[in-house]
């Protein structure tokens, strides 16, 4: 039986560059094995999300998001909560294309993004989970992640991400710190601060430096929490990221690995807006859960860091983790170091 491949594209991204590539990326996945469709969304809110949870529930087997990274966010929304669920590509049409740029998949054109697919290199990719929404690269929390909201979206698809730094420089006399609870893998956090972030990949607003040991298949986040809102200290930091990663050893910074984070204001009557993949996803409190290699990608793998990658899968961690349990029954020895034997 041929595979099916489902074409998801926004045609206002990419100053439209989408609608006349859909020809050309079709006859690749044709050339790929896959008798290939498309599907041209709609201004209907969650358009792409209702159409990759149709796709995968007739049971496609590639789903192929073209946009920004808010079409993929949609579509990855529509299949991770799923028990059955198609593989995906990615072809980037937006402003940033974090999720793009951290897949090492062509950024400026789209045919060329679809001829990725012909290398059949694909990876299972991490998702993050918050509470009942998923996100593909970035959540976040605080005042300075508020600056998001604020660029018209005609601005972003003009300057690209710069408009996120022109804003930013407008806005930083304004941002305040806000108290924060943080419940993270290694410990616990009250205190002020002015954003927290929870990274999947390395490329923040186009920055690849904010995450800069950052694994795309490790079932962790890198949390970063900023607890400064000074603005010389903000400019400081950035400065910092761009030259080479070095905030992540700077005393206003916690830099940590996490698979799971909690987090609340730590005054009642204060809102905190979360932010998940740039968009407004609702106020905390909020869960986010990292979902381990939860959706098989094509990805330009060649290109990809080895560092980024790790080798194990889940699998093969818990087996690891029941070897070491054994043992420690056997010779009533904490060998893992987690306080308990066996």
């Amino acid at each position: 039986m041929q595979k099916r491949a489902r074409l998801i594209y926004n045609p206002t991204s990419g100053h439209e560059v989408m609608k006349r590539s859909i020809a050309d990326i079709l006859d690749i996945l044709e050339q790929a094995g896959y008798e290939a469709s498309a599907f041209q969304t709609t201004p209907e809110e969650a358009s792409a999300q209702k159409e990759a949870t149709r796709a995968a529930k007739a049971n496609f087997d590639l789903i192929v998001a073209a946009g920004g990274d808010g079409t993929i966010n949609e579509v990855v929304n529509g299949i991770a909560g799923l028990e059955k669920r198609p593989m995906m590509a990615v072809i980037p049409a937006g402003t940033t294309n974090d999720y793009a740029r951290a897949l090492k998949i062509p950024r400026d054109n789209p045919v060329e993004a679809a001829r990725v697919i012909l290398k059949n290199q694909t990876l299972k990719m991490d998702i993050g989970q918050a509470n009942d929404n998923y996100f593909i690269n970035i959540a976040g929390g605080g005042l300075l992640t508020e600056l998001t909201y604020e660029v018209p979206s005609d601005f972003k698809s003009i300057f690209g991400y710069l408009a996120y730094v022109v804003k930013g420089a407008e806005m930083l006399p304004q941002i305040k710190p806000i108290k924060m609870h943080l419940e993270y893998d290694e410990g616990t956090y009250d205190g002020e601060a002015s954003l927290f972030l929870l990274g999947l990949t390395n490329s923040v607003g186009g920055f690849e430096q904010i995450a800069p040991d950052a694994q795309l298949n490790d079932g962790n986040f890198s949390l970063i929490v900023v607890k400064t809102a000074n603005m010389a200290e903000l400019v400081h930091l950035i400065a910092l990221v761009i030259k080479g990663g070095k905030h992540v050893n700077d005393p206003r910074v916690i830099y940590t690995k996490t698979s799971k984070l909690v987090a609340r204001p730590g005054d009642d009557d204060v809102k905190m807006m979360i932010n998940l993949d740039g968009e407004y996803g609702g106020d905390a409190p909020m869960t986010f859960t990292n979902l381990q290699q939860h959706i098989e990608m094509y990805v330009n793998k060649e290109d990809i860091p080895d560092h980024a990658i790790t080798s194990e899968t889940p699998t093969q961690q818990s087996a690891e983790d029941l070897f070491v349990k054994e043992v420690e029954a056997i010779s009533e020895e904490d060998i893992d170091g987690d306080g308990k034997i066996g």
